[in-house]
């Protein structure tokens, strides 16, 4: 995948992770700046999503730890376990906001 259609699969899937959020109800501050996703929570944590052009991957960073996602077909997978972004995002999130969230 060049570049270019890196960015665009990025930027589209910062912008679902966004519409997610906001149909979830949840109480999480969001914004993206320089490519990066940040999310805040009530307590003052953060979570961190960023690209990684070189390795053409999303990053995320939470308290649970570092995960990084490469697009497999139409799906952002851990490079580690294969679970599924939007999946493990749900679980990071409902984990810092206390209470269940789900993204779709």
């Amino acid at each position: 995948m060049t570049e270019t259609e890196f960015n665009q699969q990025v930027d589209a899937t910062f912008m679902k992770i966004e519409a997610a959020l906001d149909a979830s109800g949840a109480d999480i501050d969001y914004e993206t700046t320089a490519g990066i996703l940040t999310l805040e929570f009530e307590d003052g944590s953060k979570i961190i999503i960023n690209r990684q052009g070189a390795t053409q991957e999303i990053w995320v960073a939470a308290k649970s730890g570092g995960f990084h996602y490469r697009r497999d077909g139409d799906t952002w997978r851990n490079t580690r376990d294969a679970s599924e972004l939007f999946a493990a995002l749900s679980g990071f999130i409902s984990q810092q906001a206390g209470k269940n969230v789900e993204l779709a």
